[in-house]
């Protein structure tokens, strides 16, 4: 008797399935326990799955302190740029 091959769902990850995991892994580029993690907090679906590494990404980026200066050096810096700039110029500095 010929049986025919169960298909897989398409928008659904199954975790035992090592290649499947491997696959997804490399395109939302998270790790095996970020990956495990997500699909523990929010399911199985795939675009579910997509959507949560998207906003892991967009936080751990707006996340990320920049070094700014205070605004005392920052005015400081741009004053006296001001003044050479008018001094190179000819016009009388302020």
């Amino acid at each position: 008797m010929r049986r025919s091959k169960l298909q897989p769902i398409r928008n659904k990850i199954d975790l035992a399935d090592r290649i499947q995991m491997r696959l997804i892994k490399k395109r939302l580029k998270l790790s095996n326990a970020e990956l495990t993690a997500i699909v523990g907090r929010i399911g199985n679906s795939l675009s579910a799955i997509s959507k949560e590494a998207a906003l892991q990404r967009a936080s751990t980026v707006l996340a990320a302190p920049t070094e700014v200066p205070p605004a005392a050096v920052i005015a400081s810096r741009t004053g006296g740029e001001q003044a050479t700039i008018e001094s190179e110029a000819g016009a009388p500095a302020s």
